[in-house]
């Protein structure tokens, strides 16, 4: 481990820019940090290692928020020892990550809607809109599904058929 830092709010743009520059002027091959929730800042932080030039993948979030505060409010000490054993293993972790190989794969902008029932058709048309070419597949004879067994249509009183 190179360098260790405390910061209240690394998310900031302030707290970025440190992970940034200590990057570039360690020369650091991986980034841990242990802060709270993956599932918001995980992407930010994976793009502050893509700016600094390092693999995105050489990144370790250390959930402490919802695995420690949240679940150990009442005991401080359990709470610290805990984050103790996850920052430990985030760091042990973060020393096997390898290097991912970025692959740019054509796809092909279609859609297979399964049924042609209203939910499949109204899918297809919102998807058709915005210029998607759409394949819609219907089991029975006609589509609609249910809709087609209706006379009028709430609330616009629309012909069912």
């Amino acid at each position: 481990m190179v360098v260790t830092r405390t910061n209240d709010f690394t998310c900031s743009d302030p707290g970025q820019n440190i992970i940034k520059n200590d990057i570039i002027e360690l020369d650091l091959n991986r980034v841990v940090v242990a802060a709270c929730t993956p599932k918001i800042h995980e992407p930010t932080y994976r793009a502050v290692l893509t700016e600094a030039g390092l693999s995105p993948y050489f990144f370790q979030m250390v959930n402490l928020r919802e695995q420690c505060a949240f679940v150990h409010p009442d005991n401080k000490e359990a709470a610290t020892k805990k984050a103790i054993r996850l920052v430990r293993a985030g760091i042990n972790r973060a020393r096997e990550l390898e290097r991912i190989p970025r692959k740019q794969i054509p796809v092909e902008h279609a859609v297979l809607i399964v049924g042609a029932g209203i939910a499949g058709m109204n899918a297809a048309l919102d998807l058709a809109n915005q210029g998607i070419a759409v394949h819609l597949i219907e089991k029975e004879p006609t589509i609609g599904g249910k809709m087609a067994q209706l006379d009028r249509i709430y609330p616009t009183d629309d012909c069912g058929i």
